[in-house]
């Protein structure tokens, strides 16, 4: 293989590299400094956060949350769910409690259910449009097939410029 031949070989497969490099550091970074990472699966909080989007979550102060914060919160089944509070309520059995009704900014009516302030799993800080598409076919198959067939493709890729360097010098022995 020519130097030059080479030199671009190994310019294209570091750029693959910091694109995966970049794309874990997005995915798991955020975890180091406290944020938890969800994707956006419904379009009931557009414009502000588009489907598909990666939301990248705080732990609130839940004493200084009020009507017009937008909150990430758990409901049953454990699905999480990312919508503004329109109104918060006292809970009557739990003075350190309240209830927020929630609404998706799309949405043309409230949550059917109020969210219980100890179901409140943070509030957004950014968001990355369309990353958590990508986010979520990795994480679940095929994607993830594909995922680990791509990283052992790129290995292979680097070490090719190698192994032909090597075969030529056994021809010319």
């Amino acid at each position: 293989m020519s130097k030059t031949l080479k030199k671009i070989w190994n310019i294209c497969s570091m750029l693959i590299v910091i694109a995966v490099v970049l794309l874990a550091l997005l995915l798991f970074a955020g975890r180091f400094i406290g944020l938890d990472v969800y994707t956006i699966l419904s379009g009931s909080m557009e414009p502000q956060y588009t489907t598909g989007s990666l939301l990248y979550v705080k732990k609130p102060d839940l004493s200084s949350l009020e009507a017009g914060d937008v909150i990430t919160f758990k409901i049953s089944g454990g699905i999480i769910v990312t919508h503004r509070i329109a109104e918060i309520l006292p809970d009557e059995n739990d003075p350190s409690g309240f209830y927020c009704i929630t609404k998706g900014d799309a949405n043309q009516t409230a949550d059917a259910n109020p969210v219980h302030s100890s179901s409140i799993i943070g509030e957004p800080v950014f968001s990355l449009p369309k990353l958590g598409f990508v986010v979520n076919y990795i994480q679940n198959p095929p994607g993830l097939y594909v995922s680990i067939a791509a990283a052992a493709f790129l290995a292979l890729l680097m070490l090719i410029p190698d192994i032909v360097s090597i075969s030529g010098r056994k021809k010319e022995c």
